[in-house]
């Protein structure tokens, strides 16, 4: 793992833009797995402004994002294909035709099948060149809450109360929150190419230091991200905050070429 500890939030999501500018300009038909969440937010203000100032361009990338709630259809304001599109793709030169995002309205034996198919989509498309990923205050990636198998596959999941009282902001009680998601397993998300994880905030400083520093575990599922060939963690100063060897790591970045600094 590679640790990238920036002042604020807002410098670390530009320095996470820079290399997925970079994967796109090098392969304009760049493969992005993509998350929701407030924490990728500022990344994706980061990447709209390079879009309409830079000329970054997206029209021949595919996407595909990390989940849904099951029982959401796309126009509910809660949805992910809802946020995707106020915050990201209504912004940029994108093909719809070339974003997936899990269906949230699948029931009984559709959602497995449907999950295979995503599976089988992301194949098709030559797998995921650049994972964009955020982190629970628990650990989970994705909505792998903690014990989901380190091997799995894109699924339905459960979700852990605390998952559900973490994500009530983005509906009008924790009552509306969903019981059920759509996710990518963790065994596909460890087949990117590249994974790029941001956390922020003190609330992320227990999972970050656990993720980075501790044992690989499911109990913590972003510490598999320690098997990982090239996996970028990108930190504000709060999420570090609990990293032992936080001074080693700002020492390493120090030590790179000036036009390396960005994480290329």
């Amino acid at each position: 793992m590679e640790i990238l500890i920036s002042p604020d939030p807002a410098t670390a999501s530009a320095l996470a833009a820079k290399r997925i500018a970079r994967i796109i300009r090098n392969k304009p038909t760049a493969v992005l797995g993509l998350a929701t969440g407030s924490t990728p937010l500022l990344l994706y203000k980061e990447l709209i402004r390079m879009h309409r100032e830079d000329g970054l361009d997206f029209s021949h990338v595919r996407t595909f994002n990390l989940d849904e709630y099951l029982g959401l259809a796309p126009s509910h304001p809660a949805s992910y294909h809802a946020f995707m599109r106020t915050n990201l793709f209504s912004h940029i030169n994108i093909d719809p035709s070339r974003t997936h995002i899990p269906s949230g309205l699948s029931v009984g034996a559709e959602v497995a099948e449907e999950c295979v198919a995503y599976e089988n989509q992301i194949r098709e498309a030559g797998g995921i060149d650049i994972q964009i990923l955020g982190i629970g205050s628990d650990g989970h990636i994705g909505f792998n809450e903690p014990s989901s198998s380190l091997a799995s596959r894109t699924r339905i999941k459960t979700l852990t109360q605390r998952t559900r009282r973490d994500n009530t902001p983005f509906f009008r009680s924790e009552a509306e929150v969903p019981h059920h998601v759509v996710t990518m397993g963790i065994g596909t998300i460890m087949e990117s190419r590249e994974i790029l994880l941001l956390a922020f905030g003190t609330n992320k400083a227990d999972a970050v230091s656990q993720a980075v520093e501790g044992p690989i575990t499911a109990s913590n599922p972003a510490s598999i991200l320690q098997m990982h060939p090239v996996a970028k963690i990108y930190l504000d100063e709060l999420s570090a905050a609990r990293l032992t060897r936080a001074e080693y790591y700002r020492w390493v970045l120090d030590q790179k070429p000036a036009w390396q600094k960005d994480g290329p």
